[in-house]
């Protein structure tokens, strides 16, 4: 026998043993499924080299795969990003059920390797940026791809965009949040409302975007509706809205599995739902342009219903007792912002409402820090929001902060309307110091001004303005926007709105708190909105 029959001979006994391999393999995970034990189950959709990889090694990948996530881990410790995501990406095709790998992978990228780099210019982080849409990438296509019921996924994919994106933590938050909202411009409309268009697209440019939101940003427009419907109305181009989508494509997948979930990963999951709509009433009302440098949120009022809504839901769904105790907490200090928030932009009647079912709901806890007496019924509405006022003054959250000043300016311009000149400047007074308090307190030591610098002030103030300028706001009638208009000299009422000034905040140790933007140019009435 020759040396290339014995070549042959023996190739055909390897692929005869890799098949017998394989097929034995295969009769191991039908007996391991039936006793209960773990297997990796049969990849579905998986490319070939991948697919050829899992039953060519067989039992032998998790020795592989073992040893390479300790090493992983290893560099990880030695803050060596880079090379240990290289190594859990080898993870990931060797066990490509693994979830925490794909959540250790995601996470080093959007968490660890973005912050590596810095600005490219002057607010502009899109190199950090781009390392944030890969890990979300890397879960949504390739993580749910092969671990479709992955209750932690979800989790996490929630949890990017609500804290990652959604909250300011990062330096780039800024920058994040537009872009954030730019792509989603292109779907959801300049108000970040349209579901027309996305569920019932009329011509080819409509049905190109709907499919493009699925297909590329694995995001179902009816299910979207439906999250909306449940939740909402949500403006879908901010970070919240994906946050409580994805948190809530989880909890009916868990619904279908209940088998697969722990009770802990459930309450993970409300909580991202019930905290992001908490976001959403502190933040979720784009007040500035989003294409320049001004993009700014502010408060969202109308969302008070739904967040206190979910705190009830949670709740009710919580087991825990311990649990319970910190939702309650939770929510009767949200219900404490609530009032406070909603006192100080002029909506008192809400404010009262509020009032009441906070201290219907909590009789007995104190409604200010450091006053153990300051139980509701000791404590009017009117005397309530001076004390916030007054401690607000010491507080460094911005949007508490952008909220205060806003509101201020809002209660200031409700005092000229009233002829209350004096309470008109005291208010302007306020809101000036607030500002430069906060101002100067994050400018000094241990301060970043860049990840939590506020909107400016002439946006906030002309963001007050327009609101209470509005005839469809309903917030003042004519004679009183009449009054407000003849004092700042402001042309007689019409569709215009005013425009944003650039003139610095007024001293707050001066008479220039007057100073007001008079600039108007033609718009649509009502709050500004994304072009």
């Amino acid at each position: 026998m020759n040396a290339r029959v014995k070549k042959i001979i023996v190739l055909l006994l390897a692929a005869a043993l890799l098949f017998v391999s394989g097929q034995v393999q295969k009769s191991l995970n039908l007996d391991r499924d039936r006793l209960g034990l773990t297997h990796a189950a049969t990849l579905e959709n998986a490319p070939p080299m991948l697919a050829f990889t899992t039953v060519a090694l067989g039992g032998f990948r998790g020795l592989i795969s073992n040893f390479l996530w300790i090493r992983s881990n290893d560099l990880q410790l030695d803050d060596k990003y880079f090379e240990a995501v290289q190594l859990a990406d080898w993870i990931t095709d060797l066990e490509p059920h693994f979830e925490q790998v794909w959540i250790f992978e995601a996470w080093n990228m959007a968490f660890n390797i973005s912050v590596k780099f810095k600005e490219n210019a002057p607010g502009d982080f899109s190199d950090r940026w781009r390392w944030l849409e890969q890990g979300i990438e890397l879960l949504r296509d390739r993580g749910l791809l092969y671990n479709p019921n992955s209750i932690l996924i979800y989790r996490e994919l929630a949890w990017f965009f609500q804290f990652k994106i959604g909250n300011n933590l990062d330096d780039a938050n800024v920058f994040y949040k537009r872009e954030w909202a730019l792509e989603m411009k292109s779907f959801f409309g300049p108000n970040g409302t349209n579901f027309d268009s996305l569920l019932n697209p009329q011509t080819a440019e409509e049905g190109t975007n709907a499919l493009m939101l699925r297909k590329k940003y694995k995001i179902d427009p009816v299910f979207a509706k439906k999250v909306d419907d449940q939740w909402g109305p949500l403006d879908w181009r901010l970070a919240e809205a994906h946050a409580i989508y994805w948190g809530q494509l989880g909890l009916d997948e868990a619904k279908k599995n209940p088998d697969k979930v722990k009770p802990d990963d459930l309450m993970q999951l409300r909580r991202i739902i019930y905290q992001s709509l908490q976001q959403n009433f502190y933040h979720g009302r784009l007040i500035a342009n989003p294409f320049n440098k001004n993009y700014a949120l502010g408060p969202n009022l109308d969302f008070a219903g739904r967040a206190n809504e979910a705190y009830e839901n949670e709740y009710a769904e919580e087991a825990d007792p311990a649990q319970k105790d910190g939702i309650l907490r939770a929510q009767r200090n949200f219900l404490r912002d609530v009032v406070y928030f909603l006192y100080e932009n002029n909506r008192v009647a809400d404010a009262g409402k509020w009032y009441k079912i906070l201290g219907d709901k909590f009789p007995d806890k104190a409604i200010l820090d450091g006053d153990p007496n300051s139980f509701p019924r000791n404590f009017t509405l009117d005397e309530y929001a001076v004390a916030r006022v007054q401690s607000e003054l010491g507080d460094t959250s911005q949007p508490r902060t952008a909220a205060v000043v806003e509101g201020l300016l809002t209660r200031a311009y409700i005092e000229l309307a009233l002829g209350q000149d004096d309470r008109y400047e005291g208010y302007r007074l306020l809101a000036a110091k607030a500002y430069e308090h906060y101002r100067n307190k994050i400018s000094g030591p241990g301060g970043n001004p860049d990840r939590v610098k506020l909107p400016s002030y002439d946006i906030l103030n002309q963001t007050a303005l327009d609101d209470l300028l509005n005839p469809q706001s309903n917030l003042l009638p004519y004679a009183a926007r009449a009054v407000i208009r003849t004092y700042l000299k402001l042309p007689p009422e019409t569709n215009a709105r005013p425009a944003i000034s650039t003139n610095p905040p007024p001293a707050a140790t001066t008479n220039a708190v007057k100073t007001v933007s008079t600039n108007y140019v033609p718009a649509n009435p009502g709050s500004p909105t994304l072009p």
